[in-house]
């Protein structure tokens, strides 16, 4: 199952510095899940997970595979993108594409590169990429709404769900606000306006890039992201790309020392990932054996014949039940037998909603 993060950003904003980076780390991951270009600008990443390890000691795994992400290096966008502007389409056809945006801002003052707007300031950088992705919605949703209207006054009972929440969604969007803010009264509702595929419909991650000196701390730049991201409901995480391109070049066993002088636990590449599998609503299971431990990603609310079907379509379409172990008993039990001695491994049906940390081996018959 795949998931597409799109990095998207005004130009010289460091966006390309931090996909290179990305692409450069996951190249210098284990070989069990390499950076793998699926088009050129798209690269597939590992989502750190140090549950991992804990499983693979246990179970004597000879090999270890996370669960991936794939990032987009979107086109830069200049103001005028919606009227086809610069890259325009390509951009707003690219960002379709994708289950969510990464929002690099340059939260760094240097006057040997050049902003396109002429000063540093991220919340108008956001605002001038939102505006144009709001006013993409904004003319198919003059266009298509009327003809919602129409139909749904004559019986068509799809029609009138869709005049309902997308005229909701058009009155936001002449007030300014994103898509997002749309509030589904039911589940008919909710897919009808997924089907819409909007693209400020889609969740934001806003990627602070500042100067080495504050990529520990941040500043003042993305002290007003974060406040920004929060009234939103978004998510926000600083980086120094510079210093993530430095790594991303340096050897394994170097990077622990170089990270630990600058006062940082982790890449800030790792808390991107991470942060784009959480605003994704993603969870991970995990299959453990012998042969290999490995984790899979699959949405927050899925039942187990989806989680099986995450690794197989056979897995799913003959599913019988899932034995199932939570991740704090199978270490704390010693793995599956002891989880079995004491009472901790389940045996789960098809309505069974998958917890993120689940252990789980599945039967099925086709």
């Amino acid at each position: 199952m795949g998931f597409r993060c799109g990095i998207v950003g005004l130009p010289n904003v460091g966006k390309s510095t931090l996909f290179n980076a990305l692409t450069e780390t996951a190249a210098a991951q284990a070989a069990n899940y390499p950076f793998c270009t699926i088009e050129p600008n798209v690269g597939n990443v590992a989502v750190p997970d140090p549950r991992l390890q804990q499983l693979a000691s246990i179970a004597g795994s000879a090999k270890i595979i996370e669960t991936q992400l794939a990032f987009v290096d979107i086109a830069g966008l200049v103001r005028g993108a919606s009227k086809g502007e610069g890259l325009g389409n390509q951009f707003l056809g690219n960002i379709r594409e994708v289950d969510a945006i990464v929002h690099v801002l340059r939260c760094f003052e240097d006057g040997d590169v050049t902003h396109v707007e002429g000063k540093v300031d991220p919340i108008a950088d956001a605002e001038t990429v939102e505006t144009e992705l709001m006013l993409a919605d904004l003319e198919s949703l003059e266009k298509r709404v009327p003809n919602l209207i129409k139909k749904g006054q004559q019986g068509d009972k799809e029609a009138k769900i869709g005049a309902a929440v997308l005229g909701q969604t058009l009155d936001l969007l002449r007030d300014g606000k994103p898509a997002r803010l749309t509030q589904p009264k039911d589940v008919e509702e909710a897919r009808v306006f997924a089907q819409a595929q909007l693209l400020t419909a889609k969740p934001v991650l806003y990627v602070c890039n500042v100067e080495e000196g504050n990529a520990a701390t941040g500043n003042a730049h993305s002290a007003r992201v974060f406040e920004k991201a929060k009234a939103e409901g978004a998510e926000a995480v600083v980086v120094s790309a510079a210093i993530e391109a430095d790594i991303a070049t340096m050897p394994a066993e170097d990077r622990g020392e170089f990270l630990s002088e600058l006062g940082l636990e982790e890449t800030g590449l790792a808390r991107v990932i991470r942060a784009g599998y959480t605003l994704l609503h993603l969870l991970t299971f995990f299959t453990v054996g012998p042969k290999e431990t490995r984790a899979w990603t699959i949405p927050a609310g899925s039942k187990a014949p989806q989680a099986a079907g995450a690794i197989h379509s056979d897995f799913e379409r003959g599913f019988i039940r899932a034995e199932t172990t939570a991740f704090d008993d199978y270490v704390s039990l010693g793995g599956e037998s002891g989880a079995r001695d004491a009472g901790k491994l389940r045996q789960e049906g098809k309505e069974y909603v998958v917890h993120d940390g689940d252990v789980m081996l599945f039967r099925f018959n086709v």
